[in-house]
């Protein structure tokens, strides 16, 4: 499915269903506590980003000084920074998401199977989707530098 059409379609159903959320909790918890809580929800997800960014920024620091990529507290970080946006947004579905996504184990095994069943596609590849059936295109030409042979005339 392209990607448009569902991301249209998430923009459009996710604040209907956060609207609908904010009725039925104020319905059975009144108004005032309602707000309260997303303003609660707002201060321990800051807190909460704050500590899981500094632990995953400190893992960053060590893969690095070990030599090693730190593809996965990457992924992590960008994980936290999408939790930390959703936490940011009123609302309780946005939030749950949010909570998800700055818990280190839901974070973590998200990031796996995001690592899992990524196609990676770049300069390194070629353009293509990494493991493409299709070999490494080759140009065969020749060249021939222009001022090379200015300075060998007489």
């Amino acid at each position: 499915m392209r990607a448009f059409p569902l991301l249209a379609l998430a923009f459009l159903a996710i604040p209907l269903f956060e609207i609908f959320l904010f009725i039925q909790v104020g319905g059975v918890i009144g108004a005032w506590p309602t707000v309260g809580l997303v303003v609660l929800t707002a201060v321990v997800g800051a807190f909460l980003l704050r500590q899981q960014g500094f632990a995953t920024l400190h893992r960053f620091q060590t893969s690095m000084q070990a030599g090693r990529l730190p593809a996965l507290e990457l992924l992590e970080g960008m994980a936290l920074l999408v939790g930390g946006v959703l936490l940011l947004m009123p609302g309780f579905f946005t939030d749950a998401i949010g909570f998800l996504l700055l818990l280190p184990p839901t974070r973590r095994a998200l990031v796996l199977w995001m690592m899992r069943h990524a196609v990676v596609v770049g300069p390194a590849t070629g353009g293509r989707p990494q493991g493409s059936d299709k070999g490494p295109q080759v140009y065969d030409g020749e060249c021939r530098r222009e001022d090379d042979e200015r300075d060998r005339l007489p």
